[in-house]
């Protein structure tokens, strides 16, 4: 670490804080069933649609045998939980998914 922050800056930045949920999508066991790339291409048309909306605020899939991808979204988790148990290939078991309350600050984004 080369810069140094004091305590005012982090209780800052604690003021700032939002409410987000983190939605962690696993592979399930059905993810090589028959007809299983026509329901994946449906849940990316979906989450893409729910980036659009602004109800997924970053959309991070995973290379992983293991974690299908990660989603910051912008509803409470009981909501989020809700939307992600309609999705394609959750339905399907072709993923799992588990979502948790949790904060981020205004402002953080990606590197383009």
């Amino acid at each position: 670490m080369t810069t140094t922050v004091t305590d005012e800056q982090i209780q800052a930045l604690a003021a700032t804080a939002k409410p987000f949920s983190l939605a962690l999508l696993q592979w399930g066991p059905k993810r090589t069933m028959d007809g299983a790339d026509a329901i994946e291409l449906e849940h990316q048309r979906r989450m893409v649609s729910l980036r659009a909306d602004g109800i997924i605020a970053v959309l991070c899939p995973v290379a992983s045998d293991t974690v299908a991808g990660v989603a910051i979204m912008t509803v409470p988790a009981e909501e989020a939980a809700k939307i992600m148990a309609e999705d394609p290939c959750v339905q399907a078991d072709m993923i799992r998914c588990e979502v948790h309350p949790c904060h981020g600050f205004p402002g953080d984004t990606l590197p383009a």
